[in-house]
């Protein structure tokens, strides 16, 4: 059986908190281990950033879409913004990248999306926005508690 949820919010900083909250509250159904449920909230942090800071430009303009799915022990969200979209996404992947510097962004986030899921897709449109689509697989094998 297929759980969905679907968030829409404004593009503001003080918002992705919320959102790494709600997502992680939606996944907690499936038992994962902190270690997993970090993760999780990690990559919901760098894309809801990305989409503010980058697709914003930090305005305070615009919303955010997350829709979450689970499937069995497997994850899926969908990040997406209307915001300025990507020129160059091979060149926004590569670790360390930012077109931000002023603002001493790391330039980490895309790897550790990659790092932290099983499985990563970015498309983007100049002007029209993008979408991060991420895939992870649960553990079943619990350690047990005594």
């Amino acid at each position: 059986m297929r759980n969905e949820m679907s968030l829409e919010f404004s593009a503001i900083s003080e918002n992705e908190s919320f959102a790494r909250v709600t997502v992680a509250a939606f996944v907690a159904q499936l038992d994962p281990t902190m270690d997993e449920l970090t993760e999780i909230k990690t990559v919901v942090s760098e894309a809801v950033t990305n989409a503010i800071i980058h697709g914003y430009e930090n305005r305070g303009v615009g919303s955010v879409y997350i829709q979450a799915w689970i499937e069995d022990d497997v994850i899926s969200l969908t990040i997406r913004d209307e915001g300025v979209g990507i020129d160059n996404l091979d060149e926004a992947r590569q670790p360390l990248y930012t077109t931000k510097p002023e603002l001493e962004r790391s330039g980490m986030g895309f790897t550790i999306m990659e790092n932290f899921m099983d499985h990563i897709e970015v498309t983007s449109v100049p002007g029209q926005g993008t979408t991060v689509f991420l895939t992870k697989h649960l553990s079943k094998n619990k350690a047990l508690c005594n």
